[in-house]
């Protein structure tokens, strides 16, 4: 009996040394993180376009709110944790069917596909911060009234957004308040997540400032790193991503999840950001990369809802801290099946917007395409033609200047050249969504000189070239740094030399005239006389032509290089 006693004493002891179940490593948690940026309104599936997987790779077609959501369902499907965020830029910018009713169906169809989060992006703003509060907290339009959203016949009013806007460095200038939350936390078994969001320092340079009186956009790292702060000390997140509406651009051939030679801002914010941030969702430059930089990932989707990036957190339930993260952007491709109600939302939409889309306008002589051949654009130089045919006679306008990121898609760019192709408008709109006005201003001929140098000296990227309108010639210098104002000579306008000294009537759209893309010469522009809407006077320009005499793609014979 004793020997008995002994040896279960024994067997006790061995048991005590072993681990025990509760000693043992606990799993980690996984969350799915469904990344977008950059959708600006594009619900249908034909006006994405396409891309391509690989390095030079084959594009598919790609993109359209039904396959979106059909695409995100299947990621989300068997995932426990998995959260739909957003870098902004979900609206502004839009084709006519979001567009025409201020975006307010994109923010249902973002209802519908469950997204969760939407850092700021700078289009947000292009129709003022209050229409940028009724996006996020319902009501009417004030002025067009509420719109029929669920196909009754009976006027609805709008409810807002189910997702919650974040803009951690956009504040009120008085206060310092942020405009929207500067945070979210979410938490995922035991562990919480922080999610930071903001647009980039540079919105007030690229939109109308109108818009945005009172407000104040702060450097992106170090607001990171203040709400990082908070978040670790106040609240014990240890797990933060940063939702930004900033990004970089990788180098030609890439595919979309490549990381060929990374540059722009994204790099420095990276950078100057804490290491207590583990993961970046960026966007605002409509590239697709899949990155590291500064040892953590950094990704971004393109644009127009052609992506999503799929991200695999593993969070340590002992740190509470982010283990390891896995992205992948993969391609909404449409090859599946549409779901029926976001198919649904955008029929609906299509059929209010039809009336209005495709109304005939006018006729070209093939494509015009909004990109640029060395410096020149086909279609910025006929957009420039024709707001200066606009105000030419009241306003007594002698050229007319327009802004490369205000023409947002090329025109008939799927018909052959010297085949008459109709423009409708719909495609119109699509080309000029910003419902900007002419406004036409003085400048001496010194201040006109600056405007072209500030297409390269005062940008924080690649040089902005206006296109102007016909009879403007200049030359520019490419030996010259971009830094040095000093690039343009031999300016002309109908082949006389422009004289510092004299005055000079010029149109550009109100975007411009406030100073916008850091063309800040022509806040100084006197005499001010406002006009057309941008989009009415490219109409009329196109009004008196037919299919047996359409207009023919401008020359591009108006910028000289040299060097």
């Amino acid at each position: 009996m004793k020997r008995t006693t002994r040896l279960l004493g024994l067997a006790a002891a061995a048991l005590l040394a072993l681990p025990v179940a509760s000693e043992a490593k606990p799993r980690d948690v996984s969350v799915q993180l469904l990344g977008l940026n950059d959708f600006h309104g594009h619900l249908e599936p034909t006006t994405p376009g396409t891309i391509a997987e690989l390095p030079g790779g084959t594009p598919v077609p790609a993109g359209g709110a039904a396959f979106l959501a059909s695409h995100l369902r299947s990621l989300e499907a068997g995932n426990r944790h998995s959260m739909f965020v957003s870098a902004g830029d979900l609206i502004g910018a839009s084709p006519l069917i979001s567009a025409l009713f201020h975006d307010e169906p994109t923010i249902e169809a973002m209802n519908l596909m469950g997204l969760d989060l939407n850092a700021v992006g700078n289009h947000e703003f292009d129709e003022g911060a209050a229409e940028l509060r009724r996006m996020q907290e319902g009501g009417c339009h004030p002025s067009d009234g509420c719109y029929d959203s669920d196909g009754d016949g009976v006027a609805d009013g709008f409810t807002g957004a189910d997702f919650g806007f974040l803009a951690a460095n956009v504040v009120d200038t008085a206060t310092g308040d942020p405009f929207f939350a500067p945070y979210a936390i979410r938490k995922f078994g035991n562990v919480k997540v922080g999610f930071i969001g903001m647009t980039l320092q540079g919105t007030p340079d690229i939109v109308s400032q109108a818009g945005i009186q009172g407000l104040t956009f702060l450097d992106e790292a170090d607001t990171a790193n203040k709400w990082a702060r908070e978040l670790r000390r106040e609240h014990g997140v240890r797990a933060i991503v940063v939702l930004l509406h900033e990004g970089g651009v990788q180098v030609p051939p890439f595919g979309i999840n490549t990381c060929n030679g990374i540059s722009g801002p994204i790099v420095d914010i990276v950078e100057r950001t804490t290491r207590q941030v583990d993961l970046f969702i960026t966007g605002h430059t409509h590239q697709p990369y899949n990155c590291m930089i500064d040892d953590r990932p950094v990704s971004s989707s393109a644009s127009f809802g052609r992506l999503v990036t799929d991200i695999d957190l593993k969070l340590n339930r002992r740190t509470k801290d982010v283990r390891s993260v896995a992205v992948n952007n993969k391609v909404v491709t449409q090859d599946v099946a549409p779901a029926l109600d976001l198919r649904l939302l955008v029929s609906h939409y299509q059929r209010l917007a039809a009336p209005i889309a495709s109304r005939g306008i006018g006729w070209t002589n093939g494509p015009l395409l909004r990109t640029q051949v060395v410096d020149e654009s086909p279609l910025g130089n006929m957009i420039a033609d024709a707001q200066l045919a606009a105000t030419d006679d009241e306003a007594g306008a002698v050229a007319a200047f327009m802004n490369p990121g205000g023409i947002r898609a090329d025109l008939n760019a799927a018909d052959a050249a010297g085949t008459p192709a109709e423009v409708t408008y719909g495609e119109a709109f699509t080309v000029q969504p910003f419902g900007n006005s002419l406004v036409t201003m003085t400048l001496t001929g010194a201040q006109l000189d600056t405007m072209l140098e500030q297409q390269w000296c005062t940008q924080t990227g690649a040089p902005r070239i206006l296109s102007p309108s016909a009879g403007v010639t200049y030359t520019w210098d490419g030996a010259v740094a971009q830094s040095v104002c000093d690039k343009v000579s031999d300016l002309a306008i109908g082949g006389v030399a422009v004289d510092p000294a004299a005055s000079y009537r010029i149109t550009v759209n109100s975007f411009l005239a406030d100073g916008g893309d850091r063309f800040f010469v022509l806040r100084e522009g006197t005499d001010r006389a406002g006009g057309a809407l941008d989009l009415d006077a490219f109409a009329d320009y196109l009004d008196d032509t037919t299919q047996s005499a359409p207009l023919a793609a401008p020359m591009l014979d108006r910028i000289t290089r040299v060097n």
